[in-house]
């Protein structure tokens, strides 16, 4: 389904991935104390990108979207032209995926999250009116992850607060509370994103050897952190709270659903406060980006799957740019019932995204 067409100009893409040129590149957003330590430990020289996301493997950057120089993500005239104006937006949510996210030292972590949230206002956000972005944040030292979406909160071009979908401990535990308190408070949603700060094995049975291993663990790591914020009670502690599921897939969700709604029903003393069926949890609080798209290629298996999640509220359209997802404007399956196709590029974000229109 080719977003040109349909609906130009009010289509919003919930995951986009801006990448600064190299560490340098943020140096001048840095205070001076950092920009010293950076230098002086030769962290400058170091590699902190993500390894979930390597940036020569083929699956990080469509091979159209890979600049002549530079990381995947890295040139704005080309995001601005590839996805922007060739998809049609209206808004494109800028998410970075950095390896701040996954640092030990909680107090560089918070130095470089502050840095990259000044740098994509100013490099990205300045320069284009229809982008908008997520706070980075030190999610591992909850005290200065508030301090970051406090500060990067009154700039209302950010909508959200982004976190890894495999940190050190499952999402739902409450040492992350104040991070959920904070962007409930200050009408943020919590986008969880795919990868890894790497500080457990990715995979419930111990550390693969392959990247294919380590992408396919993502689905079930979105299923164990679905679950976690069920069960540990943060929607109920937090009723407002949004949470975005960001290149998690969603051909999951139905199975998900019925098997969390079983077990609830024979153990539900031990959780007082899930006091309706898991489901009705995931369809008020939860909602997952089209993209990576994993259906079948039978069309009657993707109706049969969005009749099973029972909500057409629940899909975000999104290109994941420039990661290699599809190839050419097909970012809206086909598959997709037409009747779906404005709420999931139009109203399902801005519903998700409350501070889209604030800016």
């Amino acid at each position: 389904m080719d977003t040109q067409g349909l609906y130009r100009g009010e289509a919003i893409d919930c995951d986009l991935h801006p990448a600064p040129r190299d560490i340098r590149a943020i140096l001048p957003f840095m205070e001076e104390y950092w920009r010293e330590q950076v230098l002086l430990r030769g962290v400058d020289r170091s590699n902190l990108t993500l390894a979930s996301f390597p940036p020569a493997a083929p699956s990080t950057c469509r091979a159209d979207f890979r600049p002549a120089a530079g990381p995947p993500g890295s040139d704005f005239d080309m995001l601005k032209t590839q996805a922007l104006d060739a998809f049609g937006l209206r808004f494109g949510i800028c998410n970075v995926l950095h390896g701040a996210l996954a640092m030990r030292s909680e107090d560089m972590a918070a130095a470089f999250c502050r840095a990259l949230n000044d740098w994509v206002a100013r490099e990205w956000l300045d320069r284009d009116p229809r982008l908008r972005a997520s706070i980075l944040v030190p999610f591992e030292g909850p005290d200065l992850a508030v301090e970051e979406i406090e500060r990067c909160a009154r700039d209302r071009r950010f909508v959200s607060v982004l976190m890894l979908v495999m940190p050190e401990m499952p999402v739902g535990r409450r040492a992350y509370w104040p991070i959920y308190a904070a962007a409930e408070r200050l009408g943020l949603t919590v986008s969880v994103h795919a990868g890894s700060t790497f500080r457990q094995a990715p995979t419930s049975i111990g550390w693969p050897s392959t990247l294919i291993e380590d992408n396919f663990a993502q689905s079930a790591a979105f299923e164990n952190a679905l679950l976690s914020l069920i069960a540990e009670g943060v929607f109920s502690r937090f009723p407002k709270l949004k949470v975005a599921f960001l290149e998690s897939g969603f051909m999951w969700l139905p199975s998900f659903m019925w098997r969390a709604g079983k077990t609830w029903r024979g153990v539900r003393p031990e959780v007082p406060w899930v006091d309706r069926p898991p489901a009705e949890f995931v369809r008020e609080h939860v909602r997952l980006a089209i993209q990576p798209y994993d259906a079948p290629p039978n069309p009657d298996d993707l109706r049969r799957v969005l009749e099973q999640i029972g909500s057409d509220e629940l899909l975000l359209f999104s290109t994941d740019y420039p990661h290699a997802q599809f190839e050419g404007m097909d970012a809206m399956p086909a598959a997709f019932p037409a009747a779906l196709a404005r709420k999931i590029l139009v109203d399902n974000p801005l519903a998700a995204f409350p501070r889209l229109l604030d800016a």
